[in-house]
């Protein structure tokens, strides 16, 4: 039914504006702008753009498009694997006539005239392809850009296919999209190759990360450390599964420092985080999540509602 009223909405329209959430991974690019390209193939004439701050290290997959504030004048909005309205990339995204929420995210911040919501799915590019598969007979087609761009977001967030949120589906969709013409090696190596400043700096993580009795590890990295290691707070993503190998370790947390605020990272290997970050101003998957506080004495209870998730956590 969801399917049916995204697909009836991208007809109606003219213009359409496709968003995600801050800080992107390829998850985010790769359902955001297969979205479009899926879009752009089947109606050349609409207008369709991607749109938010860039992040360089995935520059590869996507360029995003600057539109004037105007563009949104009688424009459908497409809101791609965000669960909180407060971490879409561009607040623009309700100037629209109508907004569509697509994510895979649990559905805590239900914002949208129209809500397509499935955790089962192990990726938002895994739905857009489901998307395609449900209206080609419609006439929506798909070309090599759009396959490139959904495999792409479905390896990163499945982390090359090791992660439990991978299903059956999410290998028969990732053999579809394989049959495309694209150069899954250059792909792989875009995704997790990492400049030299990017590998000293997870060196310094490997060095310095506390690890409590409960399993639980933490990491801060401050203004100064960014400084020290050349390292924007935006490029830290991909640091933040560096501690997920080393024995022990049931969750971790990372902080980043920035200018107004201090972001948190959680990853997990079996106790809930989400829940952790909805009390900070943040949300996503129970494994991995994201939050922000303003204070190094508000990571400290951070911290200490980790250790309890750890301490509490059966196997």
């Amino acid at each position: 039914m969801y399917i049916e009223k995204i697909l009836q909405s991208i007809k109606e329209y003219d213009t359409i504006i496709i968003h995600r959430h801050v800080r992107p991974d390829p998850d985010a690019y790769g359902s955001q702008a297969g979205l479009r390209e899926i879009i752009k193939q089947t109606f050349p004439v609409k207008n369709v753009y991607v749109v938010g701050e860039e992040d360089p290290s995935l520059n590869f997959l996507v360029r995003m498009d600057t539109i004037n504030d105007s563009t949104y004048n009688d424009a459908l909005v497409i809101v791609c694997d965000t669960a909180n309205a407060a971490r879409i990339d561009d607040d623009r995204y309700n100037k629209g006539d109508k907004l569509i929420k697509i994510d895979h995210h649990p559905n805590v911040d239900e914002y949208g005239d129209i809500m397509w919501v499935d955790t089962s799915a192990s990726s938002t590019s895994e739905m857009i392809y489901e998307f395609y598969i449900h209206t080609k007979e419609a006439g929506f087609k798909m070309n090599d850009e759009a396959a490139r761009l959904l495999y792409g977001g479905i390896v990163g967030d499945t982390g090359r296919f090791l992660f439990p949120s991978t299903t059956t589906k999410t290998f028969q969709y990732a053999a579809e999209l394989v049959a495309y013409n694209f150069d899954r090696v250059q792909l792989y190596d875009g995704i997790y190759s990492i400049q030299g400043n990017i590998a000293r700096l997870r060196g310094y993580i490997l060095q310095n990360f506390k690890l409590t009795e409960s399993g639980m590890s933490t990491i801060r990295l401050t203004k100064e450390i960014l400084n020290e290691y050349d390292v924007k707070p935006i490029e830290t993503g991909q640091l933040v599964g560096v501690l997920g190998d080393i024995e022990g370790i049931k969750a971790w947390v990372i902080f980043i420092e920035e200018d107004d605020l201090i972001r948190v990272r959680l990853r997990s290997k079996g106790p809930v985080v989400n829940t952790i970050a909805a009390k900070y101003d943040g949300g996503g998957h129970p494994m991995a999540s994201g939050a922000s506080v303003y204070t190094w004495e508000e990571t400290e209870q951070v911290i200490s509602d980790l250790d309890e998730a750890c301490r509490s956590f059966i196997k």
